[in-house]
């Protein structure tokens, strides 16, 4: 069980570029709010000119994309990757992708920062042996509250990280290597080349406007595939807009969780304050983390 490599950290100067791998954009002044965060924190920031690019849904089609990725990954005088926004199309992006191909991975790590729809991104590379950040992207860090907006610089300039506090579920104390991301970004890398070994990992899930029986059905799907067997333990964050409607006979995504997490026998700590809409503390992928679920703590092993 070994923490995947961390990317050095950044300093004000250093060079960021922005890419839109995934939904086109259409919050534009939360996301020049979120640039002028960090370029009051003195980086440099480097947006493309095709950033507000649109292909139906997508920011541009996949090969656009792609090279923007790219792009900003062979970069040598780039040390971090800002993505823009979710929404869908990264795993487009990955169709083709190899990091390898580009500057390796692990001889030249840098910063990919990202959440929700980015999670096929961090996850690949997860594989690679490299950590990144779960953390707000452009449309959504400007609305951050303070805390969480310190949080992610701590993370991203190499200062220690405070432990989250949730609810514990019971089920004692584990420490290894966190996975944190979207529930449904990560079922759909399922018998793709991008999911990774969850042996010894520290699984973190988080959601939005996703129905109960959808939740259901996701972690039903975990279960079937033997994917949970060897995991250490699970941090659920926010499970923004997916309570039913009124009126139809459900059971709620708290019920849900507990009946597909409930019985596993591995620690389990709920409403952690990462994921959609409420609050987005930053996370690093590939950290070695303790899970406290007696407490109700998620402590980064710094």
């Amino acid at each position: 069980m070994q923490a995947k490599i961390l990317p050095p950290p950044l300093k004000p100067g250093d060079l960021l570029r922005v890419i839109a791998p995934s939904g086109a954009l259409r919050e534009f002044e939360a996301f020049n709010q979120s640039i002028e965060i960090w370029r009051s924190r003195g980086y440099k920031v480097e947006v493309p000119a095709t950033i507000g690019d649109k292909w139906g849904y997508l920011a541009g089609k996949d090969d656009q994309r792609r090279t923007q990725l790219a792009d900003a990954w062979e970069d040598p005088h780039c040390r971090g990757i800002l993505c823009a926004r979710g929404g869908f199309g990264s795993t487009r992006v990955l169709e083709d992708w190899h990091w390898q191909a580009k500057l390796s991975p692990v001889q030249n790590p840098k910063w990919l920062i990202g959440f929700s729809d980015i999670t096929a991104l961090l996850w690949s590379l997860y594989n690679e042996g490299v950590s990144s950040v779960h953390g707000p992207v452009l449309t959504t860090l400007a609305k951050e509250p303070d805390w969480s907006i310190e949080r992610f610089f701590n993370l991203v300039e190499g200062r220690p990280l405070e432990a989250l506090k949730g609810n514990g579920w019971g089920g004692g104390i584990a420490t290894g290597i966190l996975l944190p991301g979207n529930l449904t970004v990560a079922t759909h890398l399922f018998a793709t080349p991008f999911k990774p070994d969850f042996d010894g990992v520290i699984l973190g899930f988080e959601d939005v406007s996703e129905a109960p029986y959808r939740i259901d059905r996701m972690l039903t799907q975990w279960r079937l595939s033997g994917a949970l067997s060897k995991v250490k333990g699970i941090a659920l964050g926010n499970f923004t807009g997916c309570e039913p409607p009124a009126n139809v006979p459900s059971f709620s995504v708290e019920e849900v969780l507990r009946d597909r997490l409930g019985d596993l026998g591995i620690p389990i700590v709920a409403d952690l304050p990462f994921g959609h809409d409420i609050c987005n503390a930053a996370l690093p992928v590939g950290a070695l983390v303790t899970l406290d679920a007696d407490q109700g703590i998620l402590a980064i092993n710094n």
